[in-house]
């Protein structure tokens, strides 16, 4: 089962900007302009988690209203491919 963390703390700055968060990462030199729940999926990913153990995380600490572990494992993907996130 694919797991995933959160890029290394230090490989990352992470800004909040009023509804939107500036992400900048050391090793590619690209800063990222993100929204929700990007943030938060990095916090949660300070371990490795799989898809489902993420979304079980996420949905403890947020209102979900449409918990859906396709849209997710996609997003996961997606910051992965950013280096945001690993695959582990």
């Amino acid at each position: 089962m694919t797991q995933y963390r959160a890029a290394s703390p230090e490989t990352l700055r992470i800004v909040p900007l009023d509804a939107l968060t500036l992400i900048y990462h050391r090793a590619s030199g690209i800063t990222h302009v993100v929204d929700a729940p990007v943030p938060e999926i990095l916090e949660a990913l300070a371990e490795p988690l799989s898809v489902d153990a993420l979304l079980a995380r996420l949905a403890a600490e947020y209102d979900l209203l449409d918990a859906d572990p396709l849209a997710l494992a996609v997003r996961l993907d997606e910051l992965a491919t950013a280096g945001l996130v690993e695959r582990l």
